[in-house]
């Protein structure tokens, strides 16, 4: 059971984050998949716990991404990871302290959660995906205008 169908809206452009998009999905999916089987509940809490990891570690690798790059909305960002993340951990605490957890407040929860930081947040990385494309290029424009001046100038004629 699919709680979050992996769509081009979610795509940043940048091939890293897009695959750990993907796979983040698919690991909510499984989560919710057994969420929905009334699995085990410490095996639902190890799974999220698992899902916080993952999210931690893609979070860093964004937030790296966007700093090394001086990305414009970088604390905005940084900052609504800091937000999901503590959400997660709230959703993983009432799971494993909850005995009637609502089921349905989770899935409203996980999927507005991704939906709305990927049509947003990461929606907008698009745009740090070009600026790294667009300073490649002139990197290697400025090195190829460097050798050209270098060969004119220090080739003996």
């Amino acid at each position: 059971m699919e709680l979050i169908k992996w769509n081009d809206q979610f795509a940043t452009g940048i091939a890293g984050i897009d695959h750990e998009h993907a796979e983040l999905i698919a690991m909510i999916n499984s989560f919710y998949s057994k969420l929905s089987q009334n699995s085990d509940k410490n095996e639902l809490v190890n799974m999220l716990n698992d899902i916080y990891g993952v999210i931690h570690a893609h979070f860093m690798l964004e937030e790296k991404l966007m700093e090394r790059h001086n990305y414009i909305e970088y604390k905005e960002h940084r900052n609504d990871h800091a937000r999901l993340l503590d959400d997660l951990r709230d959703m993983a605490t009432d799971l494993e302290t909850s005995p009637d957890f609502d089921e349905l407040q989770l899935k409203i929860k996980l999927n507005g959660w991704f939906f709305i930081h990927f049509k947003t947040f990461d929606s907008r990385l698009h745009k740090l995906e070009q600026l790294i494309a667009s300073n490649e290029g002139a990197t290697n424009q400025s090195f190829s205008s460097l050798k050209k001046l270098q060969t004119k100038f220090l080739t003996k004629k």
